[in-house]
């Protein structure tokens, strides 16, 4: 019997276990997509115990919870903060084959250095022995950050915001990792979203530009654009939990605008062609930046009403659509290459079930000589970011492209200590390389390997942003 998450952890082959040692073990992370506050760096937060810093904001860890029956109190609301860990420390040892039990062992162990199995029974020993480290300077967010030498991370922003707490981390020069922020044009785009007219005054207002047409919307975004740029931002994201299906029509995209900033009921088909004509034109700004552009789709979010309406968006309610994309997705992507603004992609399914799909679609799109991977299947995602998923994203690219030019993980997490999945990460990568080796699917060409998991594990994505 293998001992619990030894040194050789998830490497079951002599290959892999090269591989992970020798050439990915070390290497520094790029966190190119991720929901941390910046002002919680700039201000290098403390944290007051291990509850706020493991269950604060995981999402991931609450519904877990509350698959085992913890009351809310517990989980999102105002129980003691003691008692939340408890009843964490209760449910993650019952959590035999969920990702969360090997990720919250890895955080004990590479954050505190902590290597007992956390139970009931040792919950008490840890609370006490974690507490104690944060309370030091040494485990407040920049010290929580760097121990993981995290180079680059690249935040999630709201095209309206003043990027003051970037612009003052940027000033610490005793920081070494650059924090970025990434052009999130969510509520710009979202015409039937609820707060839609508002949003696109506040937009007015900070661009300076007076937005009373669908090509003003994309002028103020070029200048906020623009802003981005100059403080370091050199990737967009984009949350399309519907790929729109219209036409990327001026007009029709107008005729949508204009009625909803009138207060007007506008039709479902102007509106549609509104977010196309969006996504395809701020397409062409990131291309003239030299930007990549990120994809998330198959999220379906809010499920659960009552909870939405008392805890809000992202906080465990959403879960997986069927959403048929593959039309509607590679239309957009030929609008945008017809007109020579398609830049650099990263598409993200939430359903498996795409994974072909998005596969196949960034190979009809590598058109660009001298950007090996333009195109990108991006890491697996949420409710697919755990073994499986993970492996079978990896064979899924390899299959249909070049997984060698993969840009690698991401933690898309609002927690300090999720870094440890690039770890996890790594080991799944060099598992599946090393797999290959073993079986004589692949030779035992050692410098060619070191290129293949270092850029996949850091230097890809270094090179794809140009960081």
């Amino acid at each position: 019997m293998k001992p619990f998450m030894n040194e050789d952890f998830l490497l079951t082959t002599d290959a892999a276990k090269k591989l992970y040692h020798e050439y990915a073990e070390n290497m520094p992370i790029c966190d190119y997509h991720c929901h941390l506050i910046p002002r919680e760096i700039a201000e290098n937060k403390q944290f007051r115990n291990i509850t706020e810093l493991f269950l604060g904001g995981d999402h991931y860890k609450w519904r877990a919870m509350a698959s085992n029956g913890v009351d809310d109190k517990f989980i999102r609301g105002d129980g003691d903060d003691y008692e939340k860990f408890l009843a964490y420390a209760k449910t993650i040892s019952l959590a035999i084959g969920n990702p969360l039990y090997h990720w919250t062992h890895l955080e004990l162990k590479r954050v505190f250095g902590i290597d007992t199995p956390l139970t009931e029974k040792t919950a008490p020993e840890i609370w006490e022995k974690a507490n104690e480290m944060l309370a030091t300077e040494e485990f407040r967010a920049k010290r929580l950050i760097e121990k993981f030498n995290v180079t680059h991370l690249c935040t999630t922003d709201d095209p309206a915001d003043s990027l003051e707490y970037h612009i003052e981390i940027a000033k610490d020069e005793n920081f070494k990792t650059k924090v970025l922020p990434t052009f999130r044009p969510d509520k710009a785009i979202k015409i039937s979203m609820p707060g839609f007219k508002e949003y696109i005054e506040k937009l007015a207002s900070v661009s300076g530009v007076k937005i009373e047409s669908a090509e003003d919307v994309v002028k103020a975004l070029r200048v906020r654009a623009e802003f981005f740029h100059a403080n370091g931002c050199r990737v967009s994201d984009h949350g399309l939990d519907t790929v729109p299906g219209g036409d990327a029509c001026a007009c029709k995209a107008n005729e949508a605008f204009k009625a909803v900033m009138a207060g007007e009921k506008a039709c479902e088909c102007a509106m549609e062609s509104y977010r196309s004509y969006l996504l395809v034109e701020l397409g062409g700004i990131y291309k003239s930046l030299g930007w990549g552009q990120q994809y998330h789709m198959n999220a379906q979010r809010n499920n659960n009403g009552p909870m939405y309406r008392k805890y809000g968006p992202d906080t465990g309610f959403d879960s997986i659509s069927d959403e048929l994309i593959a039309e509607k997705l590679g239309k957009i992507l030929n609008a945008q290459e017809e007109k020579g603004m398609l830049p650099k992609t990263i598409l993200y399914t939430l359903n498996p079930n795409a994974n072909y799909v998005l596969g196949s679609t960034i190979g009809n799109f590598q058109t660009e000589a001298g950007i090996p991977g333009k195109m990108q299947f991006g890491s697996a995602w949420w409710f697919c970011d755990q073994k499986d998923g993970m492996f079978q994203q990896m064979k899924d690219l390899a299959a249909l492209g070049m997984l060698s030019a993969f840009v690698g993980m991401l933690t898309d997490s609002r927690s300090f200590v999720s870094y440890p999945r690039h770890e996890y990460f790594r080991r799944i990568l060099c598992e599946l390389l090393g797999s290959w080796v073993d079986n004589g699917e692949y030779p035992e060409d050692w410098d060619t390997l070191k290129t293949i998991v270092q850029g996949i594990c850091y230097n890809n994505a270094m090179n794809y942003f140009g960081f």
